[in-house]
């Protein structure tokens, strides 16, 4: 079983507040005569108040192509990795050479040699660091990195692994795609990392919850409602507007089946952790899971600070949720949905 020793996020510094970042996207993507009415509908509704960006905003018009806006990925996923891991590490009182194992999630941006190869040596990681770089995961990458890395420790319970996600979502920016998916992904998405640390049981652990468990759920002939288009210009968005229904019909039976095997009951969980995916699939996640009315307020209070920030958003609502300190003993569940389509659920006991 591995425990979380601490959880650490890392925001670029650019903020914008929603309405700053709708008149740029304005300014940049819709024609000079254009009805601006859909588009402030789509940012108001998407109950999103700041986003952080890699860029400031006034550079985002001057990005030539896929290869420039992957150049600027490389550098900002690199900086705010390494910040992230390194505020990590330091929180959980371990140093660099501590780690065995980091995985890497990422799906924003392409690099070869990946992520975690570039910071190993920047940060002092050790020669030997089992890597395990993971990419199309989408916003449900926060989740299985966290159960891969489990997976890890529970056959290496003397190992401590970092995860690591970045995800810079204002790169893939298409100017030229007027699209409903791209309107609102330009109304959900910003940019960020988090790392977790986690000790397996041998190891020194951390006050952290333990992971108890976790599934993978894939429902099928639903690949096509969530991911990207890659295309000359980089990658496209892919939002089906019928994400909700999917949730809807599938999470419940899947969460019960899940907690079932474990003796538990969605009424027994205290703390649900949950990407914050946008109001329409937290309305559908709250609506199937008959949840109370304040079970995920600190997902929507994530929403509402930062955005969606892919699959690094359901770390930054664990963060929040450890500093709540829900009772001892008590179990929680982390929730994450993306491209696939899929969900990914793991079980924690605090």
């Amino acid at each position: 079983m591995a425990r979380i020793a601490a959880v650490h996020g890392a925001l670029p510094p650019y903020r914008y507040a929603q309405g700053e970042i709708t008149a740029a996207f304005a300014r940049m993507c819709l024609p000079p005569d254009a009805d601006r009415g859909f588009l402030d509908r789509l940012h108001r509704n998407a109950r999103v108040a700041h986003r952080h960006l890699a860029l400031p905003l006034e550079e985002y018009g001057a990005l030539d192509g896929f290869g420039a806006a992957n150049d600027r990925y490389l550098a900002a996923a690199l900086d705010l990795g390494a910040e992230a891991i390194c505020g990590a590490l330091k929180a959980a009182g371990l140093a660099p050479g501590d780690v065995d194992m980091i995985a890497c999630v990422s799906t924003t941006g392409v690099a070869t040699p990946s992520l975690d190869a570039r910071l190993a040596g920047r940060l002092g990681l050790r020669e030997d660091v089992t890597r395990l770089p993971l990419f199309g995961l989408g916003c449900a990458g926060g989740a299985a990195g966290l159960a891969r890395v489990h997976d890890h420790l529970r056959g290496h319970p003397d190992h401590v692994a970092v995860l690591l996600s970045v995800e810079l979502c204002s790169l893939t920016l298409q100017r030229d795609d007027l699209s409903p998916a791209n309107l609102v992904a330009a109304a959900l998405f910003g940019d960020g990392a988090a790392a977790v640390v986690a000790c397996g049981d041998a190891a020194a652990p951390g006050p952290g919850p333990a992971v108890v468990a976790s599934r993978s759920r894939l429902y099928p002939c639903s690949e096509g409602v969530m991911g990207w288009r890659v295309t000359g210009s980089g990658f496209r968005v892919v939002l089906d507007a019928g994400i909700p229904d999917l949730v809807r019909a599938n999470l419940a039976g899947d969460v019960r089946r899940f907690l079932g095997e474990h003796g538990l009951t969605i009424g027994d969980i205290t703390a649900w952790v949950c990407h914050p995916g946008g109001p329409k699939v937290l309305d559908a996640v709250a609506e199937a899971l008959a949840l109370p009315e304040d079970a995920l307020d600190v997902t929507w209070r994530t929403l509402a600070e930062i955005g969606n920030v892919s699959s690094a958003s359901v770390l930054f609502a664990l963060r929040d949720t450890l500093a709540r300190r829900p009772p001892p003993g008590s179990p929680g569940l982390l929730i994450a949905m993306g491209p696939g389509f899929c969900s990914e659920l793991v079980l924690l006991r605090w």
